[in-house]
């Protein structure tokens, strides 16, 4: 495919049912589709002229569907704005972010008290996992009932997989940083682990699957840095400001791992 508009041998070939073209040469002609009229038009008349049961079939279904559309009440306002928001996240989403926005609230409320770990911040210890409960939550197949309608479709993969993480740090983050606020956090302090952990779940996600990579993740987490952490409330060299670096390097890997690996999110062992 040009950067414009699609070639007539892949047009041709997918009016034919596709089934001499490559699987991402049908992906990327389905998803340009979306946006670009010229080639609708263009697929029409070849599936018109190379097709023609195809195109009677076509008629056949539109003609039932048009009597029902023209009745049809235009979608509410507020409707409209749901469909707008399910790009970004599913409605299983809701409670998962809900849960994590509840825990980072009642962790800035135990630091205020002081009665927790001593010298150690709570918000800083949760701040690295909460995001990746939402993200698992967001790309889970058990939990999302239309796992396969989504993997199946155009923009499935990781631009979905990217946009569902975006709308987790958007609720995630902001919540975080008025605790690291009120408690004197520094903001990379809890930023750059945060972040450095997203990006290694969905790095291990096109390996493992996302949801047993957050899991995974968060048992390491839990046994490795918070229950050492918790048990002689001494900050951790994890929790510490001189290993930013290191979360730094995690960070970069995360993405340079996501983005070579960016096909695996296509298929549906990514939401295992």
């Amino acid at each position: 495919m040009s950067a414009e508009h699609a070639s007539m041998r892949i047009i041709e070939g997918y009016a034919r049912g596709g089934t001499d073209l490559a699987a991402d040469e049908v992906w990327a002609l389905e998803a340009h589709l979306e946006g670009c009229r010229v080639c609708r038009d263009r697929l029409s008349t070849a599936v018109d002229a190379g097709a023609p049961a195809v195109a009677a079939l076509v008629d056949t279904v539109w003609s039932g569907l048009e009597p029902q559309l023209a009745v049809t009440a235009p979608m509410p306002h507020g409707r409209r704005w749901s469909a707008r928001l399910s790009r970004w996240m599913t409605p299983t989403m809701v409670p998962w972010l809900a849960m994590v926005v509840g825990v980072t609230l009642l962790a800035l409320l135990l630091d205020l008290a002081d009665t927790s770990s001593g010298d150690v911040s709570v918000v800083l210890l949760l701040a690295p996992v909460l995001p990746v409960l939402g993200v698992a939550a967001s790309w889970s197949r058990g939990l999302d009932p239309a796992y396969e309608l989504t993997a199946s479709v155009p923009r499935a993969g990781l631009y979905l997989v990217l946009r569902r993480t975006a709308s987790v740090l958007g609720v995630v983050v902001p919540v975080l940083l008025v605790g690291g606020w009120v408690t004197g956090v520094m903001v990379a302090q809890w930023l750059l682990p945060c972040l450095a952990f997203t990006s290694t779940t969905l790095a291990l996600g096109g390996v493992v699957g996302v949801t047993r990579a957050a899991v995974a993740l968060a048992a390491v987490w839990a046994a490795v840095v918070a229950a050492p952490t918790l048990a002689t409330s001494r900050t951790t060299f994890a929790l510490q400001t001189v290993g930013l670096p290191v979360w730094g390097l995690i960070l970069a890997l995360g993405i340079g791992v996501v983005i070579a690996r960016r096909g695996a999110y296509t298929v549906l062992g990514a939401h295992r």
